[in-house]
C-alpha cells in the first residue's frame, strides 16, 4: 500500500510540478497554443504566475512532509488541495469541449483521492 500512495504522491508532483513550472516560464499564448494548458486562457498574467507557484508549492508538499516526517500530515492535506483544484478545473474544460483534459483532471482527481485517503489512514 506504501509503495502504491508513493506511486501517486510521485506521478501528482510531476504532473503539478510540471504545470506550474510552464505557468511559472511562458506566457499565455505558449501556454494555450503549444502546452495545452487552456484553462488559463483569459486570465491576467499575475495570475497564471501565482497559479504556477501554488502548483510548485503543492509539489513539495506532496512528497517533502511525508518524506521527512516534518509535519506528514501536510500530505494529504495538499492531495485534497490537488483535488479541489480538480473538481473546478473538470467543468471549465467540459464546457470547452476538451474531453482529454476533462479525463487528464478525472484521473488526478483519483489519484489526489486515493493519496489523501490512504496517508489520513496511515497517519492515524
Amino acid at each position: 500500500m506504501n509503495t502504491l500512495l508513493w506511486s501517486c504522491q510521485v506521478a501528482l508532483a510531476l504532473a503539478f510540478g510540471y504545470s506550474g513550472l510552464c505557468k511559472s516560464i511562458y506566457s499565455e499564448a505558449t501556454l494555450v497554443g503549444k502546452k495545452g494548458q487552456t484553462g488559463v486562457a483569459g486570465l491576467p498574467h499575475s495570475y497564471i504566475r501565482i497559479i504556477g507557484i501554488a502548483e510548485l508549492l503543492g509539489m513539495m508538499g506532496i512528497i517533502v512532509p511525508w518524506l521527512t516526517g516534518i509535519t506528514p500530515v501536510l500530505t494529504p492535506i495538499t492531495a485534497v488541495c490537488f483535488a479541489i483544484i480538480m473538481v473546478f478545473a473538470a467543468p471549465i474544460h467540459y464546457r470547452r469541449k476538451e474531453p482529454g483534459n476533462v479525463a487528464t483532471n478525472f484521473i488526478l482527481l483519483s489519484l489526489a483521492i486515493f493519496t489523501a485517503y490512504g496517508r489520513f489512514a496511515i497517519s492515524r
